[in-house]
């Protein structure tokens, strides 16, 4: 009648004995247990694995757990050729010690940083993803010597790592660093006996993380000021890498931001500052890199070419240091102290307004072909500009840049909301001094 497997489709020790009953050609018998409803804790399955985990198996009255136990018994019972689980016993011995390689370090480590992120919500710990990253290491190690995990043919132990390695992939971990195994992975899913049972899983899995993680994931929360030009920089980059986030209005005015709640999450007491999963951030440009770097893996916006990232680094510093800051120094103090016009300081924001300008001559955008972190920083900053009065006209490639972004780049209109604010602002505080 065959073999009962009770599995999990998403469960990666089940797709192990899924596709190691394949590659045997064993018969199986397939029973579906829906952990969410909680059918592995049920009396039934308790009598056959007191340890409530998928996959179990059940053959000829003998109850079996344990995914890599599993596939022993079964080569040993059931394959005929002696490949996957070889005779010699040197040969065994290797392919055991991969398999508990891949139990005890490649499998738990992915398990280790992967799954309190996805079941439980837990912040990415750089840690954990060290030590997955020396996992693999070694396995790009065992395949310099060997075609295969454990020699040169498929053995149980390919079975096993493929599985935890496919699954590591499929939820965004970068295989590619390490040849060996890009290789030997790639070559695996044509020609691994059965291979699709495991990509059926590999994409069931990567459903049930996408539904976790957005139920998980309740947003990032951003406490900021409407009118503050590093508070839209947060929200326009936000908005463009469709970021959700929850926003907390701090009303400078009244001292919000001076709070002692405030101060415990920023003591630089500025805007805007977000929380994310006990990350407390401030700085508006570091902010928009970790929410690229962290939501935006695959977004242009922060290029992974390592060029390209550094123009874009290298504009968001000039920003930083040079244009908003000698924007701020012209404006701020007639803005918020009642200052003269200072033609000095008007000279040196010229200065850097021509700077851009230049970089636009060379680009289609401040830091290459396509927007980036680096125009959305820089388009707050001009818009700010251009709202009191400055000239932005006098810069052709500015002027011609700035009202193309008006237009086309997303989630503008965040923007224009607190350019807007910002004006009404200054004229409220103009007709005060």
């Amino acid at each position: 009648m065959g073999i009962d497997v009770y599995y999990a489709p998403a469960s990666p020790p089940s797709r192990v004995v899924l596709l190691a009953a394949k590659a045997l050609g064993v018969d199986v018998t397939l029973h579906t247990i829906d952990l969410m409803k909680g059918e592995h804790m049920t009396p039934e399955y308790l009598k056959m694995n007191p340890q409530h985990t998928v996959p179990t198996i059940v053959d000829n009255g003998l109850a079996l757990n344990e995914s890599r136990a599993i596939i022993m018994y079964l080569a040993e019972k059931y394959e005929k050729c002696n490949t996957l689980y070889p005779q010699d016993i040197k040969k065994r011995a290797l392919v055991n010690q991969r398999l508990y390689f891949d139990a005890g370090t490649l499998f738990q480590r992915f398990a280790d940083l992967y799954y309190p992120m996805f079941f439980g919500g837990a912040p990415f710990d750089e840690e954990k993803k060290k030590k997955l990253d020396e996992a693999f290491g070694f396995l790009d190690s065992f395949l310099k010597t060997n075609k295969c995990v454990a020699g040169d043919t498929y053995t149980l132990a390919d079975i096993s790592i493929v599985v935890t390695v496919s699954t590591a992939e499929v939820v965004g971990y970068d295989v590619s660093k390490y040849p060996k195994v890009a290789a030997w992975l790639a070559k695996a899913k044509t020609s691994l006996p059965g291979y699709e049972v495991n990509q059926k899983g590999a994409e069931a899995f990567k459903g049930m993380v996408d539904f976790l993680t957005k139920k998980n994931f309740m947003g990032i929360n951003v406490y900021y000021a409407p009118a503050s030009p590093p508070s839209r920089v947060v929200l326009l980059a936000a908005k463009a890498l469709g970021v959700k986030v929850t926003l907390h209005i701090i009303d400078l005015m009244k001292g919000e931001h001076m709070t002692p709640e405030y101060l415990k999450m920023n003591p630089q007491h500025t805007v805007p500052t977000i929380v994310d999963n006990g990350l407390a951030l401030n700085e508006s440009r570091a902010i928009i890199m970790y929410l690229a770097e962290k939501y935006g893996k695959y977004s242009t916006f922060y290029p992974q070419d390592l060029k390209k990232r550094a123009l874009v680094n290298q504009r968001l510093y000039f920003d930083a240091g040079t244009l908003f800051q000698r924007f701020a120094d012209l404006y701020y103090p007639m803005i918020f102290g009642g200052a003269p016009f200072d033609e000095e300081k008007k000279k040196k924001l010229d200065e850097a307004f021509g700077f851009l300008d230049n970089f636009l001559k060379t680009n289609k955008y401040v830091a290459g072909d396509t927007y980036t972190l680096a125009d959305i920083s820089i388009l707050v900053t001009v818009s700010t500009a251009e709202v009191v009065g400055y000239d932005v006209s006098k810069y052709p490639k500015v002027a011609a840049w700035l009202a193309k972004a008006k237009n086309s780049l997303p989630g503008y209109e965040v923007n224009q909301k607190g350019v807007e604010a910002f004006k009404g602002m200054v004229d409220l505080l103009t007709k005060k001094h």
